[in-house]
Protein backbone atom coordinates (compact mmCIF):
# COMPACT_ATOMS: atom_id res chain seq x y z
CA UNK A 1 0.00 0.00 0.00
CA UNK A 2 1.47 3.27 -1.01
CA UNK A 3 1.27 6.21 1.59
CA UNK A 4 2.46 10.25 1.31
CA UNK A 5 2.61 11.62 4.64
CA UNK A 6 2.83 15.32 4.50
CA UNK A 7 4.12 17.16 7.50
CA UNK A 8 5.61 20.44 8.98
CA UNK A 9 2.12 22.46 8.36
CA UNK A 10 1.09 24.67 10.98
CA UNK A 11 0.18 28.20 11.97
CA UNK A 12 2.65 31.18 11.16
CA UNK A 13 2.92 35.28 10.62
CA UNK A 14 2.67 37.34 7.43
CA UNK A 15 6.00 37.06 6.28
CA UNK A 16 7.13 33.73 8.42
CA UNK A 17 8.64 30.51 7.34
CA UNK A 18 7.41 27.00 6.87
CA UNK A 19 9.05 23.85 5.40
CA UNK A 20 6.77 20.98 4.59
CA UNK A 21 7.84 17.23 4.29
CA UNK A 22 6.44 14.20 2.20
CA UNK A 23 7.43 10.69 3.12
CA UNK A 24 6.47 7.85 0.97
CA UNK A 25 6.19 4.45 1.63
CA UNK A 26 5.36 1.61 0.20
CA UNK A 27 6.86 2.89 -3.37
CA UNK A 28 9.86 4.14 -4.35
CA UNK A 29 9.71 8.00 -5.42
CA UNK A 30 13.22 7.95 -7.63
CA UNK A 31 11.09 7.75 -11.02
CA UNK A 32 8.52 9.07 -10.10
CA UNK A 33 7.64 13.04 -11.08
CA UNK A 34 6.24 14.80 -7.68
CA UNK A 35 4.24 17.78 -6.67
CA UNK A 36 3.16 20.07 -3.93
CA UNK A 37 -1.07 21.01 -4.42
CA UNK A 38 -2.91 23.21 -2.47
CA UNK A 39 -6.80 23.94 -1.31
CA UNK A 40 -7.68 27.27 -0.12
CA UNK A 41 -11.40 27.61 1.69
CA UNK A 42 -13.62 28.16 -0.64
CA UNK A 43 -11.52 27.51 -4.12
CA UNK A 44 -10.00 25.11 -6.62
CA UNK A 45 -7.31 22.64 -6.00
CA UNK A 46 -4.21 24.48 -7.41
CA UNK A 47 -0.72 23.25 -8.17
CA UNK A 48 2.00 24.83 -6.13
CA UNK A 49 5.27 23.44 -7.23
CA UNK A 50 6.57 20.23 -9.31
CA UNK A 51 9.69 18.11 -9.38
CA UNK A 52 10.85 15.85 -11.90
CA UNK A 53 11.96 12.56 -10.95
CA UNK A 54 16.36 13.81 -11.07
CA UNK A 55 15.41 17.22 -9.66
CA UNK A 56 17.42 19.04 -12.46
CA UNK A 57 13.63 20.45 -13.42
CA UNK A 58 11.06 22.35 -11.06
CA UNK A 59 7.90 24.16 -11.82
CA UNK A 60 6.51 26.95 -9.76
CA UNK A 61 2.69 28.63 -10.02
CA UNK A 62 3.54 32.29 -10.56
CA UNK A 63 2.03 33.02 -6.86
CA UNK A 64 4.80 31.43 -5.27
CA UNK A 65 7.62 31.93 -7.73
CA UNK A 66 10.69 33.39 -6.07
CA UNK A 67 9.06 32.40 -2.80
CA UNK A 68 9.23 28.88 -2.70
CA UNK A 69 11.35 26.14 -3.12
CA UNK A 70 10.79 22.49 -4.16
CA UNK A 71 13.26 20.19 -3.52
CA UNK A 72 13.84 15.84 -3.02
CA UNK A 73 16.03 13.36 -1.74
CA UNK A 74 15.74 10.08 -3.41
CA UNK A 75 17.58 8.29 -1.23
CA UNK A 76 15.22 9.42 2.09
CA UNK A 77 12.46 9.02 -0.71
CA UNK A 78 11.25 12.63 0.19
CA UNK A 79 10.50 15.77 -1.61
CA UNK A 80 10.25 18.85 0.45
CA UNK A 81 8.56 22.81 -0.48
CA UNK A 82 10.47 25.41 1.31
CA UNK A 83 8.00 28.28 1.83
CA UNK A 84 9.19 32.02 2.78
CA UNK A 85 7.81 35.13 2.59
CA UNK A 86 4.32 33.65 3.85
CA UNK A 87 1.05 35.81 2.90
CA UNK A 88 -2.38 35.17 4.01
CA UNK A 89 -3.40 33.94 0.96
CA UNK A 90 -1.20 31.17 0.96
CA UNK A 91 -3.51 29.87 3.75
CA UNK A 92 -4.66 26.30 2.70
CA UNK A 93 -4.50 22.63 3.16
CA UNK A 94 -1.37 21.31 1.05
CA UNK A 95 -0.94 17.99 -0.92
CA UNK A 96 1.96 16.09 -2.12
CA UNK A 97 1.12 14.00 -5.07
CA UNK A 98 3.30 11.63 -7.16
CA UNK A 99 3.08 10.86 -10.48
CA UNK A 100 3.66 7.40 -10.83
CA UNK A 101 3.58 7.13 -14.86
CA UNK A 102 5.93 10.71 -15.85
CA UNK A 103 9.41 11.01 -15.47
CA UNK A 104 9.14 14.85 -16.10
CA UNK A 105 6.68 17.86 -14.83
CA UNK A 106 3.18 17.56 -15.18
CA UNK A 107 1.16 20.66 -13.86
CA UNK A 108 -2.72 18.77 -14.27
CA UNK A 109 -3.85 16.97 -11.08
CA UNK A 110 -5.17 14.58 -12.72
CA UNK A 111 -1.92 13.32 -14.02
CA UNK A 112 -0.99 12.47 -10.17
CA UNK A 113 -1.48 9.03 -9.19
CA UNK A 114 -1.06 8.67 -5.05
CA UNK A 115 -1.72 11.72 -2.62
CA UNK A 116 -1.38 12.87 0.88
CA UNK A 117 -3.97 13.02 3.44
CA UNK A 118 -2.63 17.49 3.13
CA UNK A 119 -1.58 19.57 6.14
CA UNK A 120 -2.84 22.15 6.76
CA UNK A 121 -1.23 25.82 6.50
CA UNK A 122 -2.23 28.84 7.70
CA UNK A 123 -0.85 32.42 7.47
CA UNK A 124 -2.23 35.08 9.66
CA UNK A 125 -1.72 39.10 8.87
Amino acid sequence: QVRLVESGGGLVQTGGSLRLSCAASGRTLSRDAMGWFRRAPGKEREIVAAINWSGSATYYADSVKGRFTISRDNAKNTVSLQMNSLKPEDTAVYYCAADAYRLEISTNSYDYDYWGQGTQVTVSS
